[in-house]
């Protein structure tokens, strides 16, 4: 692989990593106080169609994003309100809400560009070349010459991280997610925390629809989540629900990713399919070598109700 080789390959790793690090990094807040949100996909393709509408009605790529996170939200509130609120089971729930929201997503966008849909051309987010650092040679312009999102992310791991392991509210919602009862008991309002950290991670997954529509493909497309709220998941364990390892999980998913198209394009004499499952392939590998007994918040996915 020649020097610019690698640099496009390592500015495709990132392009890829960053919606799955938004939707993450969100997971991990959601997933620290005891709610897996298995609807992460739903926030996303909402987010994905959302974005795109918000950018074709007010003809701004950053407006689009806004109206991205208002969507995921949307999504997650649903899901919040069964799972968090009355106690349904999560895994169901969220199934639920990921089936509803691919569903809900394909039928708006047939209602508003037809049956057989259309070719949208959206604004996009311009990328935002960082100087010096964008100059530093071969992981420069992968890192600092990328989409405003990407930055977002970026700042959001070490801030998260920091959150949850140096202040006192961090303390509360890992209590939260570890032993519910004694936190209601030391005075944690355990409903409002959890209902909080959903929304949150449906906020980050709307964006990284937004992200998915405005900045990597430039369109929407039914489906087009493509499972990435299935696949963050999966990156909240390898980053072992640390902000700052989630970040480079997600990464290493998105290097990942661009590994397969890196190889197809050499013309390799094998199945297309092979190349398609190796992202995954990968991933697995990881979780089983790296993660090992990682454990997971104690509480997580677990149905709870006030004894108060």
């Amino acid at each position: 692989m020649s020097q610019a080789e690698l640099v496009l390959f390592l500015e495709a790793s990132v392009r890829l990593g960053i919606p799955l690090a938004l939707a993450a990094l969100g997971e991990t807040i959601s997933e620290r106080s005891g709610v897996i949100n298995i609807g992460l996909e739903g926030s996303i393709i909402g987010g994905a169609l959302g974005g795109a509408l918000g950018a074709l009605a007010f003809e701004s790529a950053g407006l689009g994003v806004v109206t991205g996170a208002a969507a995921g939200v949307l999504a997650a509130s649903v899901f919040a309100v069964f799972a968090v609120w009355l106690g349904a089971d999560q895994i169901i729930t969220g199934t639920a809400v990921t089936i509803g929201g691919l569903g809900m997503t394909g039928a708006i966008y047939q209602a508003r560009f037809g049956v057989t849909g259309t070719e949208l051309s959206l604004p996009t987010l311009a990328a935002v070349r960082v100087p010096l650092l964008a100059d530093i040679p071969i992981v420069g312009s992968a890192l600092f010459d990328q989409a405003p999102t990407a930055y977002l992310a970026y700042l959001l791991a070490p801030t998260l991280w920091y959150f949850l392991f140096h202040t006192p509210y961090g303390l509360e919602l890992r209590a939260v997610g570890e032993a519910p009862d004694a936190a209601e008991a030391a005075g944690v309002r355990v409903l409002l925390v959890r209902l909080a950290t959903t929304l949150f991670g449906g906020l980050l997954a709307g964006i990284a629809g937004a992200h998915l529509a405005l900045a990597h493909a430039g369109t929407f497309a039914e489906n087009m989540s493509a499972g990435k709220g299935f696949i963050a998941i999966a990156v909240v364990v390898l980053g072992r629900w640390n902000p700052v390892l989630v970040l480079l999980a997600a990464l290493f998913f998105g290097a990942a990713s661009a590994l397969q198209f890196f190889l197809q394009a050499l013309g390799l004499d094998l199945a297309y399919q092979i190349f398609l499952a190796l992202p995954y392939l990968l991933t697995l590998a990881a979780l089983a070598g790296w993660v090992g007994r990682a454990r997971a918040p104690a509480a997580l996915a677990l149905p709870w109700e006030s004894k108060r």
